[in-house]
């Protein structure tokens, strides 16, 4: 056989190649290298988008800080992300994809109790590792040995730090209003059972669709109770039309003590528009600048983010759900460091024994994947006035009542404040 030139240089050339990859350990073992995928959706669009954009920031601001910390095991972590509208019907098939086509490493849940509730059969058919993102009690029934929540507190915390306010007060009598939602319906069950042993009157308990837009008549049926606390549980658009209908129509001078888990009042496009509406009200939030909460590198995460959200048209400020999902990135990078292992099982049994270390303060998971040492933390809004977005970020205007550990200023009554 009879070689050319020409011939002989390409046969040198694969011979070449081939020896390449023999003696180069980084080319021989490039498959090593491929992104480590964690999969997610998180809303986009529709009603929870205020958060669920804000948090999907954070978790792409942990994904760039890793990233440049070298990935994790060597690898670059990549996020596979889709929009699902903060709509329960659309997650199962998500996670569908996410997990048997997108073939991703690692999941974290959807944002929110009610998009979470319908893919949590599927994670523990799969007995697959799940990162919650604010999801109430999701795993209350389905019991999943690799659930762990982000969120720092559940429904049955929630009920005894807003009563002790109420009995701080001189409170008699609770009025009860929540959305006929899976999260509302959680959270007032845990108000609801802990109103037996709270020394409190029940005098009006009413459920609502979750898409009520007119809330004055019910608005006038709680004034006409005179209850002393009324405590609403409700997502962002039904919580800001209950407050715009007290301020307009007027709850009644017996009421010392207004809100609690209205989801929404800790967006800031939600705060700036009520502006000083919010006077008085005390709802629960998860992180306000006040000096009680200042744990390590949560201002440093928080300078990043809002150098960044202007440009992402997202929450400006980022102070509720932001922090907490760049923790979720911060369990897992902890968890896959020290045991250097993807395996699900592995890494549910290092979340499981061991304290994490966040930007949220330290976080030890009980056995049913909550919080071990619940934090519910209640705001007041106090001196807010209209059109004024930078107001939120000082001290002062959120003022922490509950719980004593971190309390920064004393619960004044909710009638006196609307004055």
């Amino acid at each position: 056989m009879q070689f050319t030139r020409r011939s002989l240089w390409s046969r040198f050339a694969v011979l070449g190649c081939v020896l390449a990859f023999a003696v180069d350990p980084a080319l021989s073992h490039a498959e090593d290298k491929k992104p480590i995928r964690v999969g997610l959706s998180i809303a986009q669009t529709g009603p929870l988008s205020g958060a669920g954009k804000s948090g999907l920031l954070a978790l792409q601001i942990w994904r760039d800080d890793v990233n440049a910390r070298g990935g994790l095991l060597g690898r670059p972590v990549e996020l596979v992300v889709y929009d699902d509208q903060g709509s329960p019907a659309l997650t199962p098939g998500i996670y569908a994809k996410l997990i048997d086509v997108d073939k991703v490493d690692l999941l974290i849940g959807p944002y929110a109790t009610n998009p979470t509730a319908s893919i949590m059969p599927l994670a523990k058919q799969r007995d697959l590792l799940l990162m919650g993102n604010f999801a109430l009690e999701a795993n209350e029934q389905i019991k999943h040995d690799k659930w762990f929540n982000n969120q720092p507190w559940s429904s049955k915390d929630l009920a005894e730090p807003f009563f002790g306010l109420g009995r701080k007060l001189g409170a008699k009598t609770i009025a009860i209003l929540a959305a006929d939602a899976e999260f509302s319906q959680k959270l007032a069950g845990g108000v609801r059972q802990a109103v037996k042993n709270s020394g409190l009157e029940a005098v009006y308990d009413q459920n609502y669709p979750p898409n009520t837009v007119d809330f004055s008549s019910i608005i006038r049926a709680v004034r006409a109770a005179k209850p002393d606390v009324v405590f609403i549980a409700g997502y962002p658009a039904d919580s800001t039309a209950i407050i715009r209908a007290v301020n307009e129509i007027g709850i009644g001078d017996s009421v010392k003590l207004f809100g609690g888990g209205m989801v929404g009042l800790q967006y800031t496009s939600i705060m700036e528009s009520l502006g000083s509406m919010l006077n008085g009200v005390v709802n629960y939030n998860t992180w306000v600048p006040e000096k009680t909460m200042e744990f390590p590198g949560v201002r440093d995460f928080l300078t990043r983010y809002q150098a960044q959200a202007k440009q992402a048209s997202v929450d400006p400020l980022g102070f509720y759900l932001p922090p907490f999902d760049y923790a979720i990135g911060q369990m897992l990078e902890q968890a896959v460091t020290a045991t250097k292992s993807l395996d699900h099982k592995v890494l549910a049994k290092y979340l499981r024994e061991h304290e994490m270390n966040t930007i949220v303060g330290p976080i030890r998971f009980g056995p049913t994947g909550e919080w071990a040492n619940p934090r519910v933390v209640y705001v007041q809004f106090q001196g807010i006035v209209d059109k004024n977005r930078d107001q939120f970020r000082g001290v002062g205007k959120q003022v922490i009542v509950a719980p004593p550990v971190m309390q920064t200023g004393e619960i004044r009554p909710f009638s006196q404040l609307r004055r």
